[in-house]
């Protein structure tokens, strides 16, 4: 799998990453061990998980399986703070304490001495930017963390908080913002990602498949095994179940038929070579469904395809959606 850089870092990437965000729940141990086997032989190296994914399962299970499955040395570990829902409820906190307390429970559910990129998982109105920002500075300093990053912060977010860490010496230079970004989610494209390509970010793009429509398997109904029909994604699937995903999805299994390829290729493939883009992440609940989607690899959008997709899919301006 090729590798790109990391915005204007020198972490290199894979091409694709590998996201987890089911690993603990709805994605056991035994078919996380099976997805990471095959994502590592595919060439892959960038592993995406989060604190707030299955209160820290998806962070034990990817502890379980590290030197084992893969030597620590080659993935590019990369973890998010912010997000909790112990108590059951949705919160975010982005005091440094809070944070900070995040990341060293994170390595130990990981059970490494260090991630290699650290994110806030997203904005948060009541905490000073400020320190937020401190709280990747020490994390940078300490040597728990190699790189940084933010996640979900929309244009002027983004800009604020890489341009107040670039702005005093010695302060943890901001490498990515990860948010969602498909065809039907195009609204990153009016500030996050010309914010992130002035500031040296690379852009992370959560569910390139759009929460899973753009592989087809809603075109007729709802799949019993599906994400749509599981009672933690339910409505997180439903927000691109309309009429306008329907015409998207119809463009490219279309596109698809012309070129031998699958609508998931092609949705992929469009996403992964966008202005500004590093590495989509991809997620999968079986090790079969992500082997199709690391196909990709092998393709190559002929620009006209592309262009039709940009007229078919219009662009939805709005805010970066959240995990």
């Amino acid at each position: 799998m090729q590798q790109r850089y990391l915005g204007t870092t020198g972490l290199k990437v894979s091409r694709l990453g590998l996201g987890t965000m089911t690993w603990g729940r709805d994605t056991d141990e035994h078919e996380a061990r099976d997805q990471l086997a095959a994502f590592v032989e595919a060439g892959g190296t960038l592993l995406d998980t989060a604190a707030g994914y299955g209160n820290g399962d998806s962070e034990r299970v990817i502890g379980s399986l590290l030197g084992d499955v893969v030597a620590r040395e080659d993935v590019v570990l990369a973890t998010k703070a912010g997000i909790s829902r112990i108590r059951g409820d949705r919160e975010t906190n982005g005091s440094r304490g809070f944070l900070l307390d995040n990341l060293d429970a994170s390595l130990k559910r990981l059970k490494v001495d260090h991630v290699d990129l650290w994110q806030v998982h997203t904005w948060v109105d009541d905490a000073p930017l400020e320190e937020t920002l401190s709280a990747l500075d020490h994390a940078l300093n300490s040597g728990r963390v190699r790189y940084v990053g933010i996640s979900n912060y929309n244009g002027w977010q983004s800009a604020r908080a890489a341009t107040l860490q670039r702005s005093f010496p010695g302060r943890a230079v901001l490498a990515s913002n990860q948010v969602e970004y498909s065809l039907l989610a195009r609204g990153v494209e009016a500030e996050v990602i010309p914010a992130a390509q002035a500031l040296g970010m690379g852009i992370l793009p959560w569910s390139p498949l759009g929460r899973g429509v753009l592989t087809g398997k809603y075109r007729t109904g709802t799949p019993a095994d599906s994400r749509a029909a599981s009672p933690h994604f339910a409505s997180f699937v439903g927000r691109h179940l309309n009429e306008r995903s329907d015409r998207i999805v119809e463009a490219i299994t279309r596109a698809g038929e012309g070129l031998g390829w699958s609508p998931l290729e092609v949705a992929l493939a469009w996403v992964r070579d966008r202005p500004g883009v590093t590495a989509p992440i991809v997620g999968a609940r079986t090790a079969a469904q992500l082997k199709a989607s690391l196909l990709v690899e092998e393709c190559e959008l002929p620009d006209e395809i592309s262009a039709a997709l940009d007229d078919v899919s219009g662009t939805e301006f709005g805010t970066p959606g959240e995990q």
